[in-house]
């Protein structure tokens, strides 16, 4: 396994983990449910602290991909923008995540940091999902896809041959 293979495995943990983030956060504020308010609080700083590896993987997977042919560089160019934006926007939200935990901690009132959390957390999965999608948009000549049993069982009786002479 190479950095493509390890970015194209782990880059979903931000995407998807930021938004059931969000939705569990905007549940829990409506419900003010404290506890599961400062779980979501972490999950987004354990995503936050992860980017870093996606976006690492990410500059390694360009680095091989811009080597082969047939692979656009426009749509490196503009996934490599989108996701230099969400990874700040990820950083910010795991940063405000982490001083609301130790606000709590202290004994104050986090709801502030809280609902600030939340609403950075709705821009970062918004750029996250974006971010997803141009990169899904890139066409990974360098990882094999497998064929379907369906297809390998046509391409095999193709080429046996016919018991029936």
């Amino acid at each position: 396994m190479d950095f493509a293979h390890l970015h194209l495995l782990i880059n979903h943990f931000p995407i998807v983990g930021t938004i059931i983030g969000t939705f569990i956060m905007l549940f829990a504020l409506i419900k003010k449910e404290k506890n599961l308010q400062r779980v979501v609080l972490v999950l987004w700083v354990v995503l936050a602290a992860l980017t870093p590896l996606v976006m690492n993987t990410g500059e390694e997977a360009e680095h091989k991909v811009e080597e082969m042919a047939g692979i656009s560089e426009n749509s490196i160019h503009e996934h490599e923008e989108a996701s230099e934006y969400a990874y700040w926007l990820m950083i910010g939200l795991g940063v405000i995540s982490l001083a609301a935990l130790s606000l709590h901690k202290m004994g104050s009132d986090i709801l502030l940091a809280t609902k600030i959390s939340f609403v950075i957390s709705l821009f970062a999965a918004t750029a996250m999902v974006r971010t997803g999608y141009l990169g899904g948009l890139i066409r990974h000549i360098d990882v094999p896809i497998t064929s379907s049993p369906t297809q390998a069982d046509a391409s095999h009786e193709e080429s046996s041959p016919d018991e029936s002479h």
